[in-house]
C-alpha cells in the first residue's frame, strides 16, 4: 500500500499580511525544529504498516528554503530511516524565490526533491510589495533558471489573482511571464482575505478594498483561458499542468487518501482517522522532547463523513469517481441525484466521462456552488449532515509562499 507525507517547515523570513499558515520569523529555533521532527518522524512511523511505500513528500510552510541544506538533509535522512520510499517518489519542496541558490538547490536535489514549487505570486514589482514579498520579479524567472541549472526539470509557480488595484492588463502580464518560463505545473490562486491577518485588518480599516465578485471571476475565467490554451490542462479548481505532470501529491488530497503530516500545525489522515498537531512551535517542541505526539486533537471519521468529505475533495479536481463511490458509500450518483446531475449536464457545467463526474470550465468557475448543491443532494438521500473539516487541513495544497 502507498502513503504519503507532509512536513510543515514554520519559518519566514518575513510573513506575508495575507497568509493565515503557521509561520513564524524566529530562525534561532530551526536547530532544534529539525531534532524534534525527525523525532516526529519515527513516533508516527508506528502507526501505519510496514508494507506502506512512500509515494509522495511534499514539504511545504512557511518557507522549507530557508533549511540550510544540511538541515534538510537531516529530515530526508530520518525519512530514509524510518519509512519505505518509493524509488519513483515525488518529493517537492515549496520554495521562496528570494531565498535560493544554485548550490543549495543543487544539495537539495541530492537529498531527493525533485519537484520544486515557487511562491511567486505577481510579476509587478508593485503587487509584490504589496502582498509584502520579499523576491523581485526578475529573482523569479532567476530562481526557476537555476532550478532549471540544478538538475530539476519539475517545476510550479504560484501565481496570485484579484489583488487590490491588480487589472486585466496587469494580470495578463504576469501570465504571460509565467508561461515564458515554460514550467510544468502553474497554480493560480484568488486573494482571499483571512481572518485574523494583517490584510483583513486593512480591509475592516478601509485601507484596501476587496476586489468584486464580477472582477475575480473574469480574472479566474483569463487564466483558465490563457493556461488552458497554452497546453496546460486544468486538473483541480486552481491547478494546471503539462500532460502527465499534475501534482501527484495534491491527489493525494483530491483523492481522499492517506497520508501522515508532521510539524506545528500540520494535519495527517490515516486509517480513517483526521489528526492535527498544536498550532504552536513551543509546545510542538515540548511535546517531543518528552517523546510524545505533538497531537492537538483527532477524530475518526463515520462513513457518512468520509462520503461527503470524498464529494467535496473530488469534484474540485479531477472529478467524483462514480464506481468507487457507489462501491464505498452504496450511492449511485447520477441515479440517485438525477435530476441534480441532469440539470448540471443540460448548463454544461460538468461531463460524465470515463466513469467521473467532472467539472467543465465553467463548471470550475462555479465549483463552491456545485458542491454545496451536490453535498445538499447527499444529505437528503442520506438523511446526515456533513461536518466540514478543521481550518487548514489542507493546508499545504494552499500554501503560498
Amino acid at each position: 500500500m502507498n502513503i504519503s507525507l507532509y512536513i510543515h517547515v514554520p519559518f519566514c523570513e518575513k510573513k506575508c499580511r495575507y497568509c493565515d499558515f503557521y509561520s513564524i520569523e524566529r530562525m534561532h529555533q530551526k536547530d532544534e525544529f529539525v531534532q524534534m521532527v525527525t523525532r516526529e518522524l519515527a513516533l508516527r512511523a508506528t502507526m501505519i504498516a510496514q508494507q506502506h511505500s512512500v509515494k509522495t513528500i511534499f514539504f511545504g510552510g512557511g518557507t522549507p528554503s530557508l533549511l540550510s541544506p544540511t538541515q534538510f538533509q537531516t529530515i530526508g535522512d530520518a525519512i530514509h530511516n524510518h519509512y519505505h520510499v518509493d524509488s519513483d517518489c515525488e518529493w517537492t519542496m515549496e520554495c521562496n524565490p528570494g531565498t535560493v541558490t544554485l548550490e543549495n538547490l543543487q544539495q537539495y536535489k541530492t537529498s531527493g526533491v525533485n519537484r520544486i514549487s515557487f511562491g511567486v505570486q505577481s510579476f509587478h514589482q508593485t503587487e509584490l510589495e504589496f502582498l509584502d514579498r520579499i523576491h523581485s520579479p526578475e529573482d523569479a524567472e532567476t530562481a526557476v533558471e537555476l532550478a532549471r541549472t540544478a538538475g530539476i526539470h519539475n517545476i510550479n509557480i504560484d501565481l496570485m489573482f484579484a489583488l487590490p488595484h491588480q487589472t486585466k492588463e496587469t494580470f495578463t502580464a504576469t501570465l504571460q511571464r509565467a508561461l515564458a518560463l515554460n514550467t510544468e505545473h502553474i497554480s493560480a490562486y484568488s486573494l482571499i482575505y483571512e481572518e485574523g491577518t494583517p490584510l483583513f485588518t486593512m480591509l475592516q480599516k478601509g485601507e484596501v478594498s476587496q476586489s468584486s465578485e464580477e472582477t475575480d471571476a473574469e480574472m479566474y475565467q483569463l487564466a483558465i483561458n490563457t493556461l488552458t490554451s497554452n497546453g496546460y490542462s486544468q486538473y483541480e479548481i486552481s491547478n494546471f499542468a503539462k500532460p502527465g505532470l499534475e501534482c501527484k501529491h495534491n491527489l493525494v488530497y483530491w483523492n481522499a487518501e492517506e497520508y501522515l503530516s508532521f510539524g506545528p500545525s500540520a494535519h495527517g489522515f490515516i486509517n480513517n482517522s483526521r489528526y492535527w498537531n498544536y498550532r504552536n512551535i513551543s509546545t510542538y517542541l515540548q511535546k517531543l522532547q518528552n517523546n510524545e505526539l505533538p497531537t492537538a486533537n483527532s477524530e475518526v471519521l463515520s462513513v457518512s463523513e468520509r462520503m461527503f468529505e470524498r464529494a467535496f475533495l473530488e469534484l474540485r479536481a479531477q472529478g467524483v469517481r462514480l464506481d468507487k463511490f457507489k462501491t464505498d458509500f452504496g450511492i449511485d450518483i447520477t441515479n440517485d441525484l438525477k435530476s441534480t446531475i441532469q440539470l448540471w449536464s443540460d448548463e454544461h457545467l460538468v461531463t460524465l466521462h470515463n466513469g467521473k463526474l467532472s467539472l467543465t470550465s465553467s463548471g470550475y468557475s462555479v465549483c463552491d456552488e456545485l458542491t454545496l448543491q451536490l453535498i445538499s443532494g447527499l444529505e437528503k438521500y442520506t438523511s446526515s449532515v456533513w461536518k466540514p473539516a478543521p481550518d487548514n487541513q489542507y493546508q499545504d495544497v494552499f500554501t503560498i509562499l
